[in-house]
């Protein structure tokens, strides 16, 4: 994402791939504008929230007229980076790695995986959905190679530090960690943890114990406020 030139709040950075989104769904539609209840309705946030994220950009759109989709969609894929494409490593090779390497982020423009690194041979030297797969051996050398600085760990937990410390070593900036284990990374190295037994266990005690009330959903999404 662009904010070289921009810093905006965190929450509402997470929200702005969910507007693109929509809007490429709106484009595909031959839809030419919507208004921001229609973006509420389908992204399940606030409208007035949506205002005041748009509002960081300057005007994007004009009282009494809403949004137009296809200058907003433009506007967010320059925002967003999307003509420009990050490589992405796939650490780990298991279920749940071959399942992300068969998606490879189909709807993303600009987030693809370009190479898969695992320790069984059986595996080694092939392809899965045309990613190549190398040794866990050449972690260093393959990510310098082609500079990729993001990578999706999906490795057992007890080695997910030391491959962690080998990618921060390999000046890997960012990493998605799928594994229960709560990683060590510089101040430097942007990390997001997101460990589905736990979101799933949290799921089901809010079930339990805290309604969700109308008044609410607009503020939460996947059970975590958006604009805390």
């Amino acid at each position: 994402m662009n904010q070289g030139q921009l810093k905006i709040p965190q929450a509402t950075a997470k929200r702005l791939p969910l507007y693109y989104r929509f809007l490429q769904n709106l484009h595909s539609s031959g839809k030419q504008r919507v208004s921001s209840a229609e973006l509420s309705e389908a992204v399940k946030v606030d409208s007035a929230t949506i205002r005041r994220d748009f509002s960081y950009f300057g005007a994007l759109g004009k009282k009494g007229y809403g949004y137009n989709v296809n200058y907003l969609l433009s506007f967010f894929r320059k925002t967003l980076d999307q003509d420009e494409v990050t490589k992405v490593a796939l650490i780990g090779v298991g279920n749940l790695g071959t399942a992300f390497l068969n998606y490879n982020f189909l709807k993303n423009n600009n987030t693809k995986i370009s190479m898969a690194f695992d320790v069984d041979e059986r595996k080694v030297g092939t392809n899965i959905a045309d990613v190549p797969i190398y040794h866990m051996d050449e972690i260093e050398s393959r990510l310098q190679e082609e500079q990729v600085t993001a990578a999706i760990l999906t490795i057992p937990a007890h080695v997910a530090q030391s491959v962690t410390d080998r990618l921060i070593a390999a000046e890997v900036k960012g990493i998605l960690n799928f594994t229960p284990a709560r990683l060590n990374v510089p101040s430097s190295i942007r990390i997001h943890h997101i460990d589905l037994a736990v979101e799933l266990q949290s799921l089901i005690y809010f079930l339990k114990h805290y309604p969700v009330l109308e008044e609410e959903t607009a503020d939460i999404e996947d059970g975590i406020p958006l604009n805390k």
